[in-house]
């Protein structure tokens, strides 16, 4: 599944949004600005596209290589290799910062944070930020979840702060601090039915289902106006290697 992304990495690349300034203000405030960045599972360069900032050299992994090619197309001074994670064999000298946007989930959570800090340098710091999907109005927010089950039951959302608490719980850091900022962009029907596609769950149906769910929301759409808005909720968890 890891890999299911490539299938659509222009639409992702288009559709997905990218991360407040917030995200890079928090990192620079926790740990400074880094030296060198590597970045797990950058797919086609969202968060990439922050770390950026930090005018520093950046590995970026990505698996996939039709993600990849995305990658260096918009990040030609990245070096993308194309490997997985748990198949990396980290520099001698660490990097000061290990990123990771949207991805964790997709590491091995049996290691992905005893990797994660024997990788680092000394001092150095984990950054995890994500987006998670909610909605201005509830109302909207139920009609959506509702057509969802209707189709596919059987997919649970993640709790709001399970990253911080993986991190929290791997014992291998000190000083893990969580933030979240809020912001509400507006999606057109066409843009919104795009952005499903890019999903996993939608990913992981057949092409009926995906089909039941693309006409079942673009009913909704049209009901609410041809447009919905998000509340779309970023979190940033850091931690330290002591």
């Amino acid at each position: 599944m890891v890999r299911v992304f490539g299938e659509v990495a222009a639409l992702y690349d288009d559709v997905r949004p990218g991360y407040p300034d917030q995200v890079r203000q928090a990192i620079l405030d926790y740990g400074g600005p880094p030296a060198s960045i590597v970045e797990l599972g950058a797919g086609t360069g969202k968060g990439t596209e922050l770390l950026t900032a930090f005018d520093c050299p950046i590995t970026a992994l990505e698996p996939d290589p039709r993600m990849a090619d995305v990658l260096r197309a918009k990040f030609p001074r990245v070096e993308v290799l194309e490997v997985a994670y748990e198949e990396w064999r980290p520099p001698a000298k660490g990097p000061d910062l290990i990123a990771c946007a949207m991805a964790w989930h997709w590491m091995d959570a049996a290691t992905r944070n005893r990797r994660a800090v024997d990788a680092l340098a000394p001092g150095g710091v984990l950054a995890v930020f994500q987006h998670k999907y909610a909605y201005a109005d509830p109302s909207q927010a139920e009609a959506i979840s509702d057509v969802l089950n209707r189709i596919d039951p059987s997919v649970v959302e993640r709790p709001d702060h399970w990253v911080r608490d993986d991190v929290r719980d791997a014992g291998v850091w000190a000083d893990v601090r969580e933030r979240r900022v809020d912001t509400y962009p507006v999606f057109s029907k066409r843009r919104y039915l795009e952005l499903m596609q890019t999903f996993s769950p939608f990913r992981r149906r057949s092409p009926e289902d995906q089909q039941r769910v693309l006409d079942g929301l673009g009913a909704l759409l049209d009901d609410f106006g041809g447009a919905v808005t998000l509340e779309l909720r970023t979190t940033s968890v850091l931690a330290r290697k002591g």
